[in-house]
């Protein structure tokens, strides 16, 4: 069989005896996903090449880590491991630059784990420690930021951020919209001080 139509646990397991070249494998097809995690909070403010890295050495940390004793699925464990490693390089950027964590706000309410799987449970089932910081913004919570931020979004913004959000990357995007990629990263960039703005205005009402 071809590695590359092997399960992502196969996968993992030949990594685990010293095969690289299905680590290669598994760091192309999650990719994606990394991209996925980091760029919602790059859009309030980070550096989103910065994260995404953070993003790779998190998924490199599930990919050599993983095994069928943590009884989850590689997907599941490794969209943990991403989110995780993201979030701690955001807290050290916020320790260094003395600003609140709470100034990254992220749009996502879906952790995209398996069907009948719970991230609480999960946390626990794995061993580690949840801080408040890494709590998910319930339903409510993110229907009413959404809400809020799609005023300020125009609708060709809101398709380009949509996509954004879901690891597209820029000339993607540009196909899917009839734009041209330079016209797609000068809305991103619109987005961004939009939703940094909005931010500072929460900020603001709650001082």
């Amino acid at each position: 069989m071809n590695e590359k139509e092997l399960s992502d646990e196969q996968l993992c397991l030949k990594v685990a005896n010293g095969e690289r070249d299905s680590e290669e494998i598994l760091v192309l097809r999650y990719s994606r996903l990394v991209r996925v995690c980091a760029r919602p909070y790059f859009l309030v403010g980070g550096d989103s090449e910065d994260l995404i890295q953070e993003g790779m050495l998190g998924l490199l940390v599930a990919i050599r880590e993983y095994s069928p004793d943590k009884q989850v699925a590689f997907r599941t464990y490794a969209n943990l491991c991403i989110r995780r490693r993201i979030i701690s390089a955001i807290r050290m950027a916020m320790r260094d630059k003395h600003t609140p964590l709470n100034s990254y706000v992220s749009l996502e309410l879906s952790l995209d784990v398996e069907d009948g799987e719970n991230y609480p449970s999960l946390i626990a089932a794995l061993g580690w420690q949840e801080s408040p910081e890494h709590a998910i913004i319930d339903k409510e919570q993110f229907n009413a930021l959404k809400k809020q931020f799609d005023k300020q979004l125009s609708s060709l913004e809101q398709s380009i951020l949509d996509l954004y959000l879901k690891g597209f990357s820029y000339s993607e995007i540009a196909k899917e919209v009839g734009r041209t990629a330079k016209s797609v990263d000068n809305a991103v960039q619109r987005i961004r001080r939009k939703i940094a703005q909005q931010n500072q205005l929460g900020e603001y009402s709650e001082s």
